[in-house]
């Protein structure tokens, strides 16, 4: 009998843990593959985790850059254009997107990053396809203007 319950609590835990290390495809938080909406090229690789029950996002690792981009940034780009604290720092590594929060199938409210320019837009969030993609909306003043990327969960 002993050796019955010592079994049922191993494999309890032992599929207990399974269901925690699982992919949660109903929340943005994860990896993501940042795909650049003008090549379709992946550009970065941005873990997304939550904090006090608001997401944010962190640039881990920048991808697929051009020998001319190497060039012209060096081997590890820093953000030159930036306002703040964030100006001349290191692009990888670097919380690109802060502040969004849950509001019913979409996250909002937040501020993203864009490196590149060094501009702070407003942006949602909508998960599609399962939870596979995530569309990424950028904007000033109304969601209806602005631009959108579909990032794609990594596995």
């Amino acid at each position: 009998m002993k050796h019955a319950v010592r079994l049922a609590l191993a494999l309890g835990l032992l599929l207990g843990a399974g269901a925690v290390s699982a992919t949660d495809t109903s929340t943005p938080v994860g990896t993501w593959k940042q795909v650049d909406d003008v090549t379709g090229k992946v550009k970065s690789i941005v873990q997304i985790s939550e904090t006090n029950g608001t997401l944010e996002g962190k640039v881990m690792q920048l991808l697929n850059r051009s020998p001319e981009a190497i060039a012209r940034d060096g081997e590890h780009p820093k953000c030159t254009k930036c306002d703040g604290e964030r100006k001349d720092q290191p692009i990888e590594g670097m919380t690109i997107m802060w502040g969004v929060s849950k509001d019913g199938d979409v996250w909002d409210g937040g501020k993203i990053l864009d490196p590149k320019s060094g501009k702070v837009y407003k942006v949602k969030l909508t998960l599609e396809d399962g939870g596979q993609k995530l569309d990424v909306h950028g904007y000033i003043g109304f969601a209806l203007l602005g631009r959108s990327q579909v990032w794609e969960r990594q596995q």
